[in-house]
């Protein structure tokens, strides 16, 4: 058998690889293994020296004095609200640009590419005085619109899916006596259903690992999310085996929804990547 030639490109390609994954990997393993252990080990042991006895007193520590549980409900109820708001108000403005023809389209659609491509706080002074005159700051109706009305990209996404449907079937639809907005509901939502979940899932750990917006525009500690709770808890927890069991409390829903659909993600980017 012929001995596979090994190229120094091919080595140098894997240790960079293995280093980016080390630097990903090791902070992690640290503040798991920190989370298991007392003030006392972290002193005396290497940091990355597995918990002997393991200790669970930091995570009871941090639900009774995190406010863990008002913050697991306002980050899941802002997560549900702006999925199911953000994906009709999307694919509603998508299947509109995709599908009519109108004044200004090529200008409006500029001005959305646009939007893509500038930050987002260039016009936070704007945004907050828009919020605080509608009356809603420090309420979860603050980030929630601001959630469900600045995903310029999946709207954009959405747009590529939809362009892919044939424009034969709206006009048999409507022949049949079917509304435009029938048409989207019958023919058009059903088959962006793949690109629908990956933004979802997108969009929700995109909601849950946002600190800004909900620190900004809603304080109050019974408004807490989980990342403004970690914040928060930063400075009252008074040892880092605290502070570590708050991260991986933190971490634990934005990775189990991710390892739960990563095939649905991976799914609805290979949908959209081939327009035939």
């Amino acid at each position: 058998m012929k001995k596979k030639r090994v190229s120094f490109f091919d080595i140098f390609n894997h240790g960079v690889f293995i280093i980016f994954a080390l630097i990903v990997i090791l902070p992690l393993l640290i503040t798991l293994f920190s989370s298991f252990k007392t003030s006392i080990q972290i002193a005396r042991e290497s940091v990355l020296a597995f918990p002997r006895p393991f200790t669970f007193e930091n995570y009871t520590e941090v639900f009774k004095d995190g406010n863990v549980l008002v913050a697991l409900k306002n980050s899941f109820l802002l997560v549900i609200l702006t999925v199911i708001i953000n994906s009709f108000l999307a694919s509603m403005v998508a299947y509109s640009l995709s599908r009519f023809e109108f004044k200004m389209k090529r200008v409006f659609f500029f001005l959305l590419s646009v939007g893509m491509l500038l930050p987002g706080f260039i016009a936070e002074i704007t945004r907050f005085g828009i919020i605080a005159n509608l009356g809603v700051y420090d309420t979860i109706y603050a980030p929630l619109l601001i959630y469900v009305g600045t995903d310029l990209m999946q709207i954009y996404i959405y747009k590529q899916f939809i362009d892919q449907v044939p424009f034969s079937l709206d006009e048999s639809a409507m022949i049949d006596g079917c509304s435009y907005f029938r048409i989207y509901w019958k023919i058009i939502f059903p088959v962006i259903i793949p690109a629908t979940a990956t933004l979802a899932i997108l969009k929700s750990v995109a909601v849950l690992n946002d600190m800004f917006t909900p620190y900004l525009y809603m304080p109050s500690p019974h408004n807490a999310t989980l990342t403004t709770m970690l914040m928060n808890y930063v400075g009252r927890s008074g040892s880092w085996s605290k502070l570590s069991a708050a991260v991986i409390v933190v971490m634990i829903p934005g990775i189990v929804l991710y390892l739960v659909f990563r095939k649905k993600i991976l799914a609805g980017m290979a949908a959209g990547a081939v327009k035939e």
